[in-house]
């Protein structure tokens, strides 16, 4: 007789990255400003290291004070140029609201202090590109 036990089971795995759209390795300098628990403007002078249609990941090279779901603006440098990569909307916005989902702080070997931010999108956009994404594909 053969029994099977729940926890003997495999059970199937997630995929190990799944991810809207894909992210471009793009180096271009940025911006951040936030307030403060005070309400006090701060800016940091950032780098972006990926971007992605509804993400962006970025390092500082000073150490800042950003806590996790700190909504801050993100705005690209304009003298950092504007390759063809970038999305739509890092293109077509000067500034976009962004909340910080990650934060990496620096490391003793020199690796600066590193934000994965969500880019607050329209949804109402956001629909429209999945509708015009799926007709491209059908």
């Amino acid at each position: 007789m053969n029994t099977k036990h729940i926890w003997t089971e495999k059970l199937p795995q997630p995929p190990s990255h799944h991810r809207e759209s894909e992210r471009q390795a793009i180096t271009l300098p940025a911006r951040l400003t936030w307030k403060d628990q005070r309400g006090a403007t701060r800016f940091a002078t950032v780098v972006t290291r990926n971007v992605s249609e509804y993400g962006v990941y970025v390092e500082c090279a000073s150490t800042v004070s950003i806590p996790l779901y700190r909504l801050v603006q993100f705005q690209l440098e304009r003298d950092g140029g504007e390759p063809a990569a970038l999305p739509e909307a890092l293109r077509q916005q000067g500034r976009i609201l962004s909340a910080v989902y990650r934060v990496s702080p620096p490391q003793r070997s020199g690796t600066p202090q590193g934000f994965a931010l969500r880019l607050m999108i329209d949804p109402k956009r956001r629909a429209a590109e999945g509708v015009a994404e799926k007709r491209a594909t059908a």
